[in-house]
């Protein structure tokens, strides 16, 4: 030291080393505090990983971006540095042909390469420290004396990472290894609920279907999707287009049939032999009527009215407009809102024993964070295709009393809860089933 005050300028940056709680705390101050004691214009840390050098710190910087232009090249650079762990001085001038027109484009002429031990005197890291000016024997001294403090910090720091990341390890070593076992085995005898997860839907349990009176095709829809409707409201028209051409029809033959009907009536008054067509033609009248009333009570159904108060429930009108329907199928539901329950479908690979009220939370993607609860009061005995095409299960539940009952249509996933069951069967339930669906043991 040239005087007392780089002393006290030395002491102090030591004690910033020894009270550096973390490596990266640590890896700041070699490369900005060290130039408190000797003055260089950047530097530069990096540590071993393997038989490469990392670069970890850099001057002036809070952290390091390893993909700029600056770090890619400088870590490079870094790779032919010296491992004998001794201290260096690199010139320019002395720099090869590869490396000199990065040098010049990144960093001054002078460098200092010092390393950072381990306490067995191996290399772990290296210190690289840039200026205009040539390294004196005075510089290099002050930075060599800083840097054995440097070491033995980096190396205890390091060691404490080390242990923390292996404490786990320690657990199974010795009389640990038996106490950690146990443990384990007690902790796979607590008692766990079995559940599982499935894709539900809100709908209604007791909805009334709408159906096609007759067959035809579908004209117009009066009501919108999720609409409210009261007893009497229309709901759907067929297209009566063609019925009306067969009402037409059937009025022009009743009046034919009557008009014959009437001239046979007037000829038997003066000939017996047309007394017998009077029969045929009035049956012909009764035919003609029955005809044009079966059009007309299919015209008076064309229109599909609301049986009861509640929401219709379909998909989109434009789905329907147009499509031929044939008698008994079904257009769209008519539901009570306070009528809202859970259907789920539970695939046969998850499937688990079940019973009656068993508890069921469904928790809809519009509100995740907020799941409604309910009962299981329906259980299909046989698998069918679920709307996804998977052999599934098909279950029902009904919200407990006091949920806020979500709109019908809303989606969402739903967990099942069964029996008690230990938390190891919990665990290895589907792994064991897997290994016994391969070997049959």
């Amino acid at each position: 030291m040239s005087n007392a005050s780089d002393l006290g300028t030395l002491l102090q940056i030591e004690a910033r080393a020894l009270e550096a709680p973390t490596l990266e705390a640590l890896r700041f101050t070699i490369v900005n505090e060290t130039h408190a004691l000797t003055p260089y214009r950047q530097a530069a840390l990096f540590e071993l990983e393997g038989d490469r050098f990392r670069l970890v710190a850099a001057s002036g910087l809070v952290s390091v971006t390893n993909d700029s232009p600056f770090a890619v090249w400088l870590t490079q650079f870094a790779q032919k540095f010296p491992r004998d762990g001794a201290t260096h001085r690199l010139d320019f001038e002395n720099a090869s042909e590869q490396d000199a027109e990065q040098w010049e484009e990144w960093l001054p002429d002078h460098l200092l390469l010092v390393p950072i031990r381990t306490a067995t005197g191996g290399v772990q890291g290296m210190a690289m420290y840039a200026r205009e000016t040539e390294w004196d024997e005075t510089d290099v001294g002050a930075v060599l004396r800083l840097h054995t403090t440097y070491s033995y910090c980096h190396a205890a720091l390091g060691k404490a990472l080390r242990q923390s990341w292996f404490s786990a390890h320690q657990l199974f070593k010795k009389r640990n290894r038996w106490i950690a076992l146990v443990a384990v085995s007690l902790g796979m005898l607590i008692p766990v609920r079995l559940s599982v997860l499935a894709p539900a839907e809100v709908i209604a349990l007791n909805a009334t279907a709408v159906t096609a009176p007759q067959d035809g095709v579908v004209g117009s829809f009066a009501v919108a999707p999720n609409a409210r409707v009261k007893t009497g409201d229309l709901l759907f028209s067929l297209d009566d287009s063609p019925l009306l051409n067969r009402q037409q029809v059937a009025l022009k033959s009743l009046e034919v049939a009557k008009a014959d009907a009437h001239n046979a009536q007037q000829r038997a008054f003066d000939d017996n032999k047309s007394k017998g067509e009077v029969a045929a033609a009035l049956g012909r009248v009764r035919e003609k009527e029955a005809e044009l009333a079966s059009v007309n009570a299919q015209a008076s159904r064309v229109e599909i009215r609301a049986e009861r108060d509640g929401v219709v429930i379909f998909a989109d009108a434009n789905d329907w407009l147009g499509r031929p329907v044939q008698t008994g199928e079904r257009v769209m539901q008519l539901a009570q809102p306070e009528d809202g329950g859970i259907l789920v479908w539970l695939s046969v690979a998850d499937a688990i024993n079940l019973e009656l009220d068993a508890p069921v939370r469904l928790f809809l993607h519009t509100e995740p964070l907020s799941p409604r609860v309910g009962k299981l009061i329906e259980a299909s005995y046989q698998a069918s295709l679920s709307p996804e095409s998977v052999a599934s299960y098909r279950l029902r539940a009904a919200f407990d009393e006091g949920t806020e009952l979500p709109r019908i249509g809303l989606r969402g996933t739903a967990r099942i809860s069964g029996d008690w069951v230990m938390l190891g069967y919990y665990l290895f339930r589907r792994p064991m089933a897997t290994v016994r669906e391969w070997t049959g043991l």
